[in-house]
């Protein structure tokens, strides 16, 4: 039986916080209402323990707070595919089924405050990001774990190569918007909102496939998940005109990974637009 104290979080709840500290009390309220019979905890300002494992709500925050109105389906729909996600990575699944599935995401190093680095499938990237890999399925990815690569028989090496296969042909035909300033710069923005934008980085042709319209090497943002930017080198002004739009989208976006630049060359990825 809930608690008084815990009854009358779960009415305030029901209003949305104006700011982030009190989300979690909000998204622990949508929690009981939805699914009773669970356990859930707050233990910060960001910080919800659902059925013992932690989550951070930074990203669940900014999909939420965007849109107020239905703040408590989007909440909710996020808790559905975190449960749907736990039954699948806790389900015995056979490599062969799982190899056309996996998929790659470029993430911030920062998420192992939150997850054991021991326990996720990863390898590391430049700019303070790491690769890391999910099983794509038709209602929600999964992260691949180290015990699931041991119960395949595979490294995470050969997860990276089959996900950068993977991610080649999974929508082969992309349409970027070019954009080009008076004074010659040029960008051209990646936006198919499908979960792999920014890790379109990772594609092999795409220095052959941009290089031409941005006059030979050039840099990639990727503020969040869902947006990939190139960008000529040159001239200086429109690039720092650009990166400080980026360091917005990386403040204000759902799933942020970095404000700096990657470097794309015919020869890989390089990083940062300092270290340039």
């Amino acid at each position: 039986m809930d608690t008084p104290t815990r009854g009358r979080r779960q009415h305030l709840n029901h209003s949305f916080p104006q700011g982030p500290e009190g989300f979690a009390v909000y998204a622990e309220g949508v929690f009981r209402r939805h699914w009773p019979g669970r356990k859930v905890e707050v233990a910060g300002i960001m910080d919800l323990i659902v059925e013992g494992r932690h989550l951070g709500l930074e990203n669940l925050w900014r999909l939420a707070s965007r849109d107020v109105p239905r703040a408590e389906e989007i909440v909710q729909h996020y808790f559905e595919k975190l449960l749907a996600g736990d039954a699948i990575g806790n389900a015995v699944m056979p490599f062969s089924l799982i190899r056309p599935r996996i998929m790659p995401r470029i993430q911030p190093i920062s998420i192992f405050q939150h997850l054991d680095r021991e326990q996720v499938a990863h390898v590391p990237f430049v700019n303070d990001t790491v690769i890391v890999f999910v099983i794509d399925m038709p209602e929600v990815t999964v992260s691949v774990t180290l015990e699931q690569m041991v119960r395949w028989g595979v490294q995470a090496d050969d997860l990276e190569t089959l996900a950068r296969e993977n991610l080649a042909s999974f929508q082969p035909d992309l349409k970027m918007r070019l954009v080009e300033s008076k004074d010659g710069g040029r960008a051209a923005v990646l936006s198919v909102l499908d979960g792999y934008d920014a890790a379109r980085l990772l594609l092999d042709t795409l220095h052959s496939t941009l290089a031409p319209q941005m006059k030979g090497d050039f840099y990639v943002a990727t503020p969040a998940r869902d947006m990939l930017v190139a960008i000529s080198c040159n001239p200086d002004d429109f690039v720092d005109k650009v990166q400080k739009r980026v360091m917005r989208d990386f403040k204000r976006l759902p799933y942020p990974i970095t404000d700096a630049l990657f470097i794309v060359t015919r020869d890989g990825i390089a990083g940062t637009r300092e270290a340039a």
